[in-house]
C-alpha cells in the first residue's frame, strides 16, 4: 500500500513516516519549497512538491496512492481541498489528525475552522478516522514543553498565571505516531473519531514539579492573577507588539484539558506513556543535543 502524507516534515509527521516505512508501506510525502526535510533522510521516501491549498496540484500529487495520512493542520481552512484531492485521486482510506482544542470553551478563531473541517471529513464519503491528540510534546521541536524545560533550566522562579490547578494531559509524540499506524491498519476505526491523551491528567503545578524533579532542579512557582496578565497581552497584541506568550495561551492554561481515551484503548489498544516517562525522554534528548 502506498500512503500519501501531508505534514510529514513537521514535528509529528517526521516520527510517523519512519514507522510507516518500517511496517512495509510505501510513502509519498508532500513538501513545500521552504520545508525542512533534514529530519527525514530515508532514501525510501518519495517526495512531491506542492501545497495543500492547491486542489489541482494536490490531486495530481496524490495519483497512484492508496491511502491518505493527513497530519497537516486542519486549522487553516484547507480541509475541502484535501478531501476533494483524495477523492479525485481515487483514495478511499484516510486518517486525519485534528485536536482536542475543538472542545475549548474559548472563542478561538481556529475552533470554527477545525470543527467545520471535521464535519467535512465525516460527510466526505471517505473511509476516514479522525484522531484528536491533546498537546503533543516529545523533543526540542515541540512548541510547548521544550520551552518550559529551557526556562526551568535557567530560572529558579517559574511564573504561573492563575492558580495552576487546571488539568492538562499532554500526549507524547511517539504515542501519537503509533496511534496513526494502528488506526490505518484497523478497519474497526473506520468512520470513528478518537480523543487521545497522556496516561493521566495533571495540574499545571504538577507538570512543573514533574519537570523539575526529572531535571533535579529546585524551583519556586510564583502565581500571578490571570485576568490582568490576559488584559496586558491582549493590549500588546492589539498594538502588534511581539511577545512570546499570547493571551489565548494563558486562557487555555486556565481551562481543564483532560480527556478520556477509553474508546481508543478499546478499539486499537491505545496505551500512552505517563508524563513522567515522556518528559524524561524529552529532557534526555535535549541534553544530548546541547552536549
Amino acid at each position: 500500500m502506498k500512503v500519501f502524507v501531508t505534514g510529514g516534515t513537521g514535528f509529528t509527521g517526521s516520527r510517523v513516516i519512519p514507522l510507516l516505512l518500517q511496517k512495509g508501506y510505501e510513502v509519498r510525502c508532500l513538501y513545500r519549497e521552504k520545508s525542512d526535510r533534514s529530519h527525514l533522510t530515508l532514501p525510501e521516501i518519495e517526495w512531491t512538491l506542492g501545497d495543500v491549498s492547491s486542489l489541482y496540484a494536490l490531486s495530481s500529487s496524490m495519483q497512484g496512492t492508496d491511502a491518505l495520512v493527513n497530519i497537516a493542520s486542519l486549522g487553516f481552512g484547507h480541509a475541502d481541498s484535501i478531501i476533494s484531492a483524495a477523492k479525485n485521486a481515487g483514495i478511499k482510506r484516510a486518517v486525519f489528525i485534528s485536536t482536542t482544542a475543538i472542545f475549548t470553551q474559548l472563542n478561538a478563531g481556529s475552533k470554527i475552522v477545525r470543527v467545520a473541517a471535521e464535519t467535512a471529513i465525516q460527510n466526505s464519503g471517505l473511509q476516514y478516522t479522525i484522531l484528536r491528540p491533546t498537546m503533543i510534546y516529545g523533543s526540542d521541536r515541540d512548541r510547548n514543553m521544550c520551552r518550559l524545560i529551557r526556562f526551568i533550566r535557567y530560572s529558579p522562579l517559574v511564573p504561573v498565571f492563575g492558580d495552576g490547578n487546571y488539568l492538562q494531559q499532554p500526549t507524547y509524540v511517539d504515542d501519537v505516531a503509533q496511534a496513526i499506524l494502528d488506526c490505518l491498519a484497523s478497519e474497526k476505526t473506520i468512520g470513528k473519531s478518537y480523543n487521545i491523551a497522556g496516561a493521566h491528567p495533571l495540574t499545571y503545578n504538577q507538570i512543573i514539579d514533574t519537570i523539575t524533579n526529572a531535571m533535579s532542579k529546585r524551583t519556586m512557582k510564583i502565581h500571578f492573577p490571570s485576568a490582568p496578565i490576559v488584559g496586558m497581552l491582549k493590549f500588546l497584541e492589539r498594538i502588534q507588539l511581539p511577545f512570546p506568550i499570547k493571551a489565548e495561551q494563558v486562557l487555555r492554561l486556565n481551562e481543564n484539558k483532560d480527556f478520556s481515551y477509553t474508546q481508543a484503548e478499546k478499539d486499537f489498544n491505545f496505551h500512552p506513556r505517563s508524563f513522567a516517562e515522556g518528559i524524561a525522554l524529552e529532557i534526555k534528548q535535549m541534553r544530548m543535543i546541547s552536549a
